[in-house]
């Protein structure tokens, strides 16, 4: 137990530092950051003079409060280590009191007072749900993208959450994975500009406010290649690809201010990334300068046994702690061994005491020695949670995140007067719309359905009619003849389609990307009835849809869109909203494309080639090598004119701006606003480079007849890549700008680089 003496030196400590001023450098991104940081490491390197080796180890072990389990669980409650002083943090702890009820035993119960930590996996919301991450990504509006991060923080921090597992910014090209749900998709620039913007949505400017919780960039690294898109599986490249592809997100995230890093689950080359010395000190410490905490993934260290790295526990503690790792989740391996680690000279305790300080500075900085009770305020919590404001963001970025797959001879949006048939098994669903990893969110009561949205919208539910034809999984076809009865009574079928929140997300990979069960059966159905057919998708993936875009009328791409995804569904329907999303990744035909990705590179013997046709080239058989859909690819109610591409000059030097602009204009009969994407494209280097790379974007409003120029500036900076010497700069040599629609549809200028 915490003796008085010890308490009260504590607290005389705290209120020394906080009184005394130093003159520091204030970093304008991070204002708090500098001046609180000095305090912290004032208050901490005295703090820790008084702890004892049991005591530091304790503030490196994570366990999870007993719900939302995604792995093995110990053997011993939680809180008997708490009391022993040997616990400095907890995940998924169920309400405010009872984060109230841990802190006091943690405050008032050991020796020296340490608060708790208490984090969550907060993805995509807390209580009000937003779109799934990817579908986020479909908007393209770091905006909002950020104001959505910020409203997670605000709701979780007031139920007494201090830390979020999110973002998740692993760089994917692979839809069997099912995590790709929890991503930005598959480009680099996108990804980077996403991860910095969700970092400052739970962050904010300021950490010492309670309504601020710490971001975790998450999986390091390259979880997002595991190898044929099986969750948890090895990952091995080399690390060209991994400097270009999979680490420039973690970077950005860095210079985002973010505070902590995650753990992958796989392995690198050969060494678990919870053992890899090279990701987490190299790289992460000795480059990139990080200097907040490492925390791994759930039991990570202990999956490095299994991965044939570790021969038991007590090695695998080893490992992780001398390769970089901070904090241990729900494994327990260093609380039980690294004491004995120390004692065998196989550990410093030095090493432990550098995590645990980091681990404390980060408490520090949240206020929590201050107030340990500062974010559990139940009464914040009431007020604070479905604001009326919040729930407006969610129905706005579910609007930006709907992409418009297709649309034969312009039958969207609907007029509001048409008979219409509701059919599919995810027409009435109010818990797979929130889609997987969604907090508190609530499955039932507060999510809005497509039924309920179209019905609001309305006023008027004579004309609808519904059925719910087929379940999301199995083989039952016996509700298909009351669909075809409704369908053939209706002028329009709207068919609500997809997979189950449980279909994409972790361990989740799947071989099959089509739509599940017998839905597809239905939708052929439904054909034969003649009726135009509108298909909305609720899916945490790319899935394969050529059947689908053959027959089909119209494709709402809605993603799994959240709280107010319905509502959201229903304007674009009928018109009150004009979708605006593009694709973040590349839908493929059929599996047989995975991996497929925009940016790829081209062979010796190219796909496209002048002259005759030829057999000896790189190429299917069976299937063209393009995607169904492509990356940035989306349509709107109206048309956008591309003209007039240029560029202010041909050739640059190094030290030059390249200004390139484009005139848009909106050539249809809607308002509407367009992403313009500039990529561009290094013809010869010292190692062969993409076909093409994004580079810019730009979101565009434009009201019906209106032209905008859109200019954007390149450097030397965005030409740069890792050369042969592995040296990152750009090289002298010839170049194409493109700017456009999607990834393919575009105008192009060249120029040189002299």
């Amino acid at each position: 137990m915490k003796t008085q003496l010890a308490n009260i030196i504590l607290w005389i400590s705290f209120l020394s530092i906080s009184s005394c001023s130093t003159k520091m450098t204030i970093n304008k991104e991070q204002p708090e950051k500098s001046s609180n940081n000095s305090k912290a490491i004032i208050f901490v390197d005295s703090l820790l003079q008084k702890m004892t080796l049991d005591e530091k180890i304790g503030q490196t072990v994570l366990f999870s409060s007993g719900s939302d389990i995604t792995g093995p669980t110990i053997d011993k409650n939680f809180v008997d280590y708490l009391k022993d002083g040997m616990l400095g943090a907890v995940f998924s702890v169920p309400t405010v009191k009872a984060t109230i009820e841990l802190q006091k035993i943690a405050v008032e119960e050991t020796r020296l007072g340490i608060p708790l930590l208490f984090g969550y996996d907060v993805i995509h919301g807390y209580k009000t749900i937003f779109p799934i991450s990817l579908g986020e990504s479909a908007s393209w509006d770091l905006d909002l993208i950020e104001k959505s991060s910020r409203i997670a923080a605000e709701e979780a921090s007031a139920s007494g959450f201090h830390w979020t597992f999110a973002p998740m910014i692993d760089i994917s090209r692979d839809p069997r994975w099912g995590r790709v749900s929890e991503g930005a998709g598959e480009d680099v620039f996108l990804g980077n500009a996403i991860a910095k913007a969700r970092v400052k949505g739970f962050q904010g400017d300021d950490l010492s406010k309670n309504n601020t919780i710490l971001a975790c960039a998450k999986h390091f690294a390259a979880y997002g290649a595991a190898i044929a898109g099986r969750d948890y599986n090895t990952v091995d490249m080399s690390e060209r690809e991994l400097r270009t592809t999979y680490l420039p997100p973690f970077k950005a995230a860095i210079d985002a201010g973010v505070t902590t890093f995650m753990t992958s689950f796989n392995d690198l080359n050969g060494v678990p990334a919870s053992g890899n010395k090279f990701l987490l000190t190299d790289i992460l410490r000795n480059e990139w300068n990080f200097d907040g905490f490492v925390v791994t993934d759930y039991t990570s260290i202990n999956e490095m046994i299994p991965h044939g790295y570790s021969k038991d526990e007590k090695q695998a503690g080893e490992q992780a702690l001398n390769a970089g790792v901070d904090m241990d989740m729900q494994g327990g391996i260093f609380l039980r061994n690294l004491k004995k680690l120390v004692e065998e000279g196989k550990v410093s305790e030095e090493k432990i005491t550098a995590a645990a300080r980091r681990i404390l500075i980060l408490k520090y900085r949240l206020g929590l020695f201050e107030d340990p009770y500062r974010y559990s305020n139940e009464q914040r919590e009431k007020v604070t949670l479905y604001k009326p404001e919040y729930l407006e963001t969610a129905k706005e970025l579910a609007q930006k995140s709907i992409v418009l797959l297709k649309n034969k001879n312009n039958i969207l949006p609907l007029n509001k007067h048409q008979k219409i048939a509701l059919i599919g098994p995810l027409v009435k669903d109010e818990s797979h719309i929130l889609g997987t990893w969604i907090a508190r969110g609530d499955r039932t009561g507060k999510a809005v359905s497509v039924y309920e949205g179209i019905e609001n919208l309305l006023g008027n539910t004579e004309i609808i009619k519904y059925a719910k034809g087929c379940e999301i999984e199995g083989n039952d076809k016996s509700k298909f003849n009351e669909a075809v009865n409704i369908a053939k009574e209706s002028d329009v079928v709207i068919m609500v389609l997809g997979e189950s929140h449980g279909l994409s997300g972790e361990a989740a990979s799947r071989t099959n990307l089509d739509v599940p069960g017998v839905q597809k059966e239905l939708i052929a159905e439904i054909k034969k009835t003649g009726k135009p057919i509108i298909l909305i998708l609720m899916n945490g993936r790319p899935l394969t849809l050529e059947y689908e875009n053959e027959v089909t009328d119209a494709i709402i791409e809605t993603w799994f869109s959240g709280t107010m995804g319905g509502a959201a569904i229903a304007d674009v329907l009928f018109g009150a909203y004009n979708p605006s999303g593009k694709l973040t990744m590349s839908f493929p035909r059929n599996v047989g494309q995975i991996p497929i990705y925009y940016n790829y590179k081209n062979t010796g013997r190219p796909y496209k080639i002048k002259g005759a046709e030829q057999r000896f080239r790189s190429k299917y058989l069976d299937a063209p090598n393009s995607p169904l859909y492509p990356f940035g690819y989306g349509l709107s109610y109206t048309s956008f004119q591309y003209s007039d591409l240029k560029i202010n000059k041909n050739e640059f030097n190094f030290n030059e701006t390249i200004e390139v602009r484009v005139t848009i204009t909106n050539t249809g009969k809607y308002d509407g606003e367009e992403i313009v994407q500039l990529y561009i494209q290094d013809i010869v280097g010292s190692v062969t480079r993409p076909v093409k790379e994004l580079k810019g974007f730009e979101k565009v409003f434009l009201k019906i007849g209106e032209s905008k120029e859109i200019s954007f500036l390149l450097t030397s900076k965005d030409l740069a890549f890792y050369t042969n010497d592995m040296r990152f700069k750009a090289e002298i040599g010839d170049f194409k700008v493109f700017v456009g629609t999607n990834s393919v549809e575009l105008l192009e200028v060249e120029f040189s680089l002299k």
